[in-house]
């Protein structure tokens, strides 16, 4: 009994949906409780506060970035130089994040049936490519310094610019963290990430200036050199977290959270196998649940639907289910065995995992 069709569970029903917070992608999960007064799609509203998370993080760390870029002209800090590069870095990675958001906003088509929310995974993907291009910039102009050493001037300014770079991107880390969290946005995440080491690599700096005042020439060239290791240390968190979105990587603790749903469910009497992956923020999900093969058409569809409507109130950012009905096999028959030589994960088991 397959239902293709696809029904976002936020939409006017109130509940809570508690998790366990362990791991990066269980960790996008928080405790939330939907308005049963609300109207307004929740996929759509969580798209509109990435976005307005986007812009507010792109104007602070603008403002940032200006203001010590000035200071590093006038300056000759190489230190403070790559910590500018990588602040303009991050807040333009708010531009393809933007552009992602917004096609994620649109609804399904024949050709992108499940919508445009990969959009977002790739543009994650953007992220991690502006942080790299930030870490060989941050490595070779500290590089050039280390061989060609220069004065710096203004120590004082150097020292509070860094400490306006550290709060400003602290700040925006923060926003975009969180705002990323609730809406389940890996992209947002990472660049929340980013937007922290910047802040980090702003004490870098701090530390350069003060090793410059202690009579060390060098100190400001070696900060810029930490800087780039600290980009590269992020660059592959960052990676990691993006490439296991684009794969399909889920949390096996989710997975169980839904199979326990569905166990649960009047009517199902076993579960089979079991898919759910992420596209954008939003999680979708496959399942088969074993029912009573005595059952008429009508009555084992009331429990898939049943079950599906389960799914999508009590597992956190699911905006779709499909779910197909199975015999129960008690006669030992396994009502998938003409296919199994389609599918190498069920012959690989000898059919096991499908009936109780």
């Amino acid at each position: 009994m397959a239902d293709p069709s696809a029904h976002d569970h936020d939409r006017g029903h109130g509940h809570d949906h508690g998790h366990a917070e362990h791991g990066f992608v269980r960790s996008l999960f928080t405790r939330h409780q939907h308005d049963s007064a609300a109207s307004i799609d929740s996929a759509l509203e969580a798209s509109e506060r990435g976005v307005r998370a986007l812009w507010v993080s792109l104007l602070g760390l603008t403002a940032t970035a200006v203001a010590q870029l000035v200071v590093a002209l006038l300056s000759g800090s190489v230190a403070l130089l790559n910590d500018t590069f990588h602040n303009f870095a991050d807040a333009f990675t708010a531009l393809p994040l933007w552009l992602a958001f917004s096609l994620g906003r649109r609804l399904p088509t024949a050709r992108y049936p499940f919508g445009y929310g990969r959009a977002e995974d790739l543009a994650g993907g953007a992220v991690v490519a502006m942080i790299a291009l930030s870490a060989v910039v941050a490595a070779w102009e500290a590089v050039d310094r280390l061989l060609h050493p220069a004065p710096v001037r203004y120590l004082g300014a150097v020292v509070a610019a860094s400490l306006v770079g550290f709060a400003g991107n602290e700040l925006v880390a923060r926003h975009r963290i969180r705002v990323g969290k609730d809406i389940g946005s890996a992209a947002l995440v990472a660049d929340g990430l980013h937007a922290r080491t910047d802040g980090i690599s702003s004490l870098g700096v701090l530390a350069g200036a003060v090793g410059v005042w202690a009579g060390f020439d060098r100190a400001d060239a070696i900060a810029g050199l930490a800087i780039a290791v600290l980009i590269v240390s992020v660059l592959r968190q960052a990676a990691g977290d993006v490439l296991a979105r684009l794969m399909d990587a889920i949390d096996p603790a989710l997975t169980d959270q839904a199979r326990g749903v569905l166990a649960g469910v009047d009517g199902v009497e076993g579960v089979g196998q079991l898919r759910v992956r992420w596209i954008g923020h939003r999680l979708h999900a496959e399942a088969e649940v074993v029912v009573d093969r005595d059952l008429d058409v009508a009555t084992a569809h009331r429990i898939t639907e049943d079950a599906r409507h389960r799914l999508l109130h009590d597992v956190p950012r699911l905006a779709s289910a499909i779910i197909h009905a199975d015999p129960c096999g008690h006669d030992g028959v396994d009502p998938h065995a003409d296919l199994e030589h389609h599918d190498p994960r069920r012959a690989d088991r000898g059919g096991e995992g499908h009936h109780p």
